[in-house]
């Protein structure tokens, strides 16, 4: 599954970029929170989820070493770097026909 994220963030900067051009300060400003939210997508939300699934795993084991009730937490996973890859070349395909059209 390709990142929904990534396709939102840089259709909405490649559109600013068509209508409005590349030297704008809202292109600046959409391509800046493109990367932020990129950078969200990969990197912070797949770390998370890791430490959530070594976590839980921890939480098994000393649930069956000393039977100390444990609640899993909820194991967020973020994408891997081809699905990044795969929303932005969408989510650029998906502006430069609506903006063409």
């Amino acid at each position: 599954m390709p990142s929904s994220h990534s396709a939102l963030v840089i259709s909405i900067s490649t559109s600013i970029a068509i209508c409005d051009g590349l030297n704008t300060s809202i292109f600046i400003l959409s391509l800046f929170f493109s990367l932020v939210v990129i950078r969200d997508a990969l990197g912070v939300r797949r770390a998370a989820g890791l430490q959530a699934k070594a976590l839980n795993q921890l939480g098994k084991e000393l649930n069956a070493r000393s039977g100390l009730p444990y609640r899993p937490v909820k194991e967020v996973h973020g994408h891997t770097p081809s699905e990044v890859v795969v929303g932005c070349v969408l989510g650029f395909f998906i502006a430069l026909a609506f903006c063409t059209l």
